[in-house]
């Protein structure tokens, strides 16, 4: 009996979360089924394989929610709260540092952008037309977001600590991105604002948020609703001023 309860308790948890995922979903198939029947009005190719796309789809992303839940979430809050414990600055600023450097380095999306943008400046003649010269920049480019995102992470964790007003930051950052984009190559520009988009990953994000909410939870005296959050911002808004900065260094 018990392990009968126990199988009915496991199939009603996952058709929960796989109905949750179609939830999720179901604005971007209606949005789809609306443009392709009525303003297309042609049928759908490959009916079979587009359903059994989204079956996968579904799965996955039940899945990867659960597994935000189960892991990254309380991994990042327990790292928060371990490393606020034992008292120590600056093993807490590596590791948020090494945190936004390390998840966003082999992002899929800041590869992709990086050699996409190699070519595109050899094809404009701005870089020599050399595997050796493609890769440099491209890994150049990588680098550059990647240490930026880092160096967010840090910034938004002392944010915390020290309690900093997070429009002030926010507003003078982008000044300094509004300033810079007067002076920068504009083969760079472009890149640049594309490159403070790519960095918010899916693994990024969740241990990032994790990491700020723990802080803020622990911390005496912070707000995790209101302390918590923005680091997100940090990682968004830097690789802007970073990548233009590596344009005035390169071109």
């Amino acid at each position: 009996m018990k392990k009968s309860a126990l199988s009915v308790y496991a199939v009603a948890y996952v058709l929960k979360k796989i109905w949750s995922a179609c939830a999720d979903l179901l604005p971007i198939v209606v949005v789809i089924a609306f443009f392709q029947f009525v303003i297309i009005r042609k049928p759908l190719p490959d009916v079979g394989e587009i359903l059994l796309g989204t079956g996968l789809v579904v799965v996955g992303l039940s899945m990867f929610i659960e597994g935000l839940e189960r892991a990254l979430f309380p991994i990042g809050e327990e790292m928060a709260y371990s490393l606020t414990r034992k008292g120590s600055l600056f093993w807490l600023l590596i590791f948020s540092f090494a945190l936004g450097f390390s998840t966003t380095v082999a992002e899929p999306a800041l590869i992709a952008v990086s050699n996409e943008a190699a070519n595109i400046a050899i094809d404009g003649g701005l870089l020599e037309n050399s595997d050796r010269a493609r890769n440099s920049y491209s890994l150049g480019l990588r680098l550059t977001v990647a240490f930026s995102v880092g160096f967010s992470i840090l910034l938004g964790v002392l944010r915390i600590l020290r309690n900093w007003p997070l429009h002030y930051l926010i507003i003078g950052g982008y000044c300094i991105v509004m300033l810079m984009t007067l002076f920068a190559p504009q083969e760079i520009i472009g890149i640049a604002y594309d490159a403070g988009g790519v960095t918010t990953s899916t693994i990024t994000v969740p241990l990032v948020t994790a990491l700020g909410v723990g802080l803020a939870t622990i911390i005496k005296g912070r707000n995790p609703l209101i302390d918590g959050f923005g680091l997100i911002a940090f990682a968004s808004l830097l690789p802007m001023i970073f990548v233009m900065g590596y344009g005035l260094v390169v071109f």
